[in-house]
């Protein structure tokens, strides 16, 4: 197990090594001490698991008062996983990464406190799972729009494809009149 660096700091890549054969695979997802000697979480407080159709887009999420960590991967299918900084005072404010995560590739993106999280569905259909260092708390929740232009994020959508989006996340507000972390 190890991790790659990305753009943005603390975003980290977490890959583990796949051992498959004609029966399947196996692949460590989280190992405690692991994590710790890799300076990332070794312990999360709350798990979430999202199925989703080609197309849905879920996000850009972040909690305010009770940030979250997140460790996401791909329990089938395959997503477009974006981070955003959402930290005014950070040099990389308003920076986002994007990257593939697929079932069984051995991947997984950790997100830290301080960085909005979504991803969007490239297969039929994908479950997520990640694990997060503080519990939700929904007076604590907050989004930006998906579609910011001051953000940019080029999602992988086919041209004339719009996404399947929750009543939240098609009101959410761009990041220049968000309340985001100072």
């Amino acid at each position: 197990m190890h991790t790659v660096s990305t753009p943005l700091n603390g975003v980290l890549i977490v890959e583990s090594p796949v051992y498959a054969d004609d029966r399947g695979f196996f692949l460590e997802t989280f190992h405690a001490d692991k994590f710790a000697g890799l300076n990332l979480p070794s312990h999360f407080r709350q798990e979430n698991h999202s199925r989703s159709s080609r197309h849905t887009l879920r996000g850009l999420h972040f909690q305010l008062t009770h940030p979250q960590g997140k460790l996401v991967r791909a329990v089938s299918g395959v997503i477009w996983d974006v981070v955003v900084d959402v930290r005014r005072s950070s040099p990389q404010f308003r920076q986002w990464f994007g990257t593939e995560l697929r079932a069984g590739d051995g991947r997984q993106l950790y997100v830290p406190p301080g960085f909005a999280h979504g991803f969007m569905v490239l297969s039929e259909f994908a479950d997520v799972a990640y694990q997060c260092t503080t519990v939700y708390d929904r007076t604590s929740d907050r989004c930006i729009a998906w579609n910011d232009p001051d953000i940019g994020i080029a999602w992988p959508f086919p041209a004339g494809t719009l996404p399947l989006l929750s009543d939240k996340d098609a009101a959410a507000p761009t990041l220049a009149v968000a309340e985001v972390f100072p």
